[in-house]
């Protein structure tokens, strides 16, 4: 019987973690407990970006892992973030509400599947970049129109199922798309930089712990924010590479 080594095992182990925190976020939603279904969410993409990191440090990394992490993404960020929206709302549309759930999930899945393949055709320098919106951001970004309902900034965002419709369709679009991303694998940083991102990694977790929904509110912008920089910063990487 072929033995396997803890070290392999472990970031394994993590990822199942955080399959079973996704899955438990459709258990709330069912029960129309959606702020704790989001808070769910938000733990299996903290334990997501956990594992595989993990699994490079101990020198764990599998191919049975990535492809265990790969399905954990698809359940966690793409099944779960659309089945919620579908609880919360998007049941009003009935019929038309359920296909637009549909075609998140399944532009979750293409997306997947093309990252499986893109991320062994890439230059040194592309590597840097997603092709379109990585599911867990793509699920951050659906979940957004929920996540302000429950911060303090409702006041001042009051969304429409439609528009939230639409957003859905958007976000879907977005996954599939061309349109490169940041994804920042192989981007060295000096001491001092590493500093600085370690104490605003303290910062932002006090601020998620304290005010979560907030937190993740202007993260969310942030992002959104971040898109069409990316963009513009890849045409003019292909321009001088290109040369």
């Amino acid at each position: 019987m072929k033995k396997i080594y803890f070290r392999v095992a472990l970031p394994n182990l993590i990822t199942i973690i955080g399959l079973c925190l996704g899955l438990n976020s459709l258990k709330l939603a069912f029960e129309g407990n959606f702020e704790k279904a989001l808070i769910f969410i938000v733990l299996a993409s903290i334990v997501d970006a956990l594992d595989g990191r993990i699994a490079r440090l101990i020198k764990g990394t599998s191919k049975f892992g990535a492809e265990l992490d790969s399905l954990t993404d698809f359940v966690n960020f793409g099944v779960c973030p659309s089945i919620i929206l579908y609880f919360w709302t998007l049941n009003n549309f009935g019929f038309y509400g359920w296909i637009i759930s549909l075609i998140f999930i399944v532009s979750g899945c293409l997306r997947l599947a093309r990252f499986n393949i893109d991320s062994e055709n890439k230059s040194n320098w592309e590597i840097n970049f997603f092709t379109g919106v990585p599911v867990p951001a793509a699920a951050g970004l659906v979940l957004l129109p929920m996540i302000i309902s429950f911060s303090s900034f409702n006041e001042f965002f009051t969304l429409s199922p439609f528009i939230i419709l639409l957003i859905v369709a958007f976000v879907s679009f977005l996954m599939i798309s061309r349109i490169p991303t940041y994804a920042i694998k192989q981007v060295k940083i000096s001491k001092t930089i590493f500093i600085f991102l370690a104490l605003s990694f303290v910062l932002f977790f006090s601020f998620l712990f304290q005010n979560t929904f907030e937190t993740l509110t202007i993260l969310g912008f942030i992002y959104l924010l971040s898109i069409p920089i990316s963009f513009i910063h890849f045409l003019k990487l292909r321009k001088k590479y290109a040369k």
